[in-house]
């Protein structure tokens, strides 16, 4: 069941939409009373139990905190570690990396812009869902 189970960060977020709505419907219930609905709808005695079920387990992802990475951004390879990373829901992670070198961000000859950090919000596999103008990833990890 725990491999089921959303992050604290998003059970967390799913008690206060349902305080909200609750709340608008003319049916106010405390924080804690939202988190124990929560933690009822898992099938879950109580917060403290599905809290402890939950854990402190990493977020699932295409990375980890602190991993060395490799990879590709606007069509220049990199290497940095991974400095951040949220779930945002099923199949989205907000990540952030630290590059080794800074990546040139623009194409033109004349000048450049260059990062150093940078946060994208990726897939299951390590790739932006956004895509440069040739429908390549803005950003893709390199899978070892």
């Amino acid at each position: 069941m725990i491999g089921t189970l959303p992050s604290l960060d998003n059970l967390k977020a799913q008690a206060k939409r349902l305080r909200t709505t609750l709340s608008d419907d003319g049916n106010a219930v405390s924080h804690s009373k939202s988190l124990e609905l929560v933690a009822h709808q898992y099938g879950f005695r109580d917060w403290n139990t599905m809290h402890a079920a939950v854990g402190n387990r990493p977020a699932p992802g295409p990375v980890a905190l602190g991993e060395r990475v490799r990879g590709s951004y606007l069509g220049q390879a990199f290497a940095g570690e991974v400095v951040g990373v949220q779930a945002l829901s099923p199949g989205r992670y907000r990540v952030t990396f630290d590059f080794d070198e800074p990546v040139d961000v623009v194409t033109f000859e004349s000048f450049s812009a260059f990062r150093k950090r940078v946060s994208c919000t990726v897939d299951d596999r390590g790739r932006t869902f956004e895509r440069t103008s040739n429908g390549a990833p803005q950003l893709e990890l390199q899978r070892t």
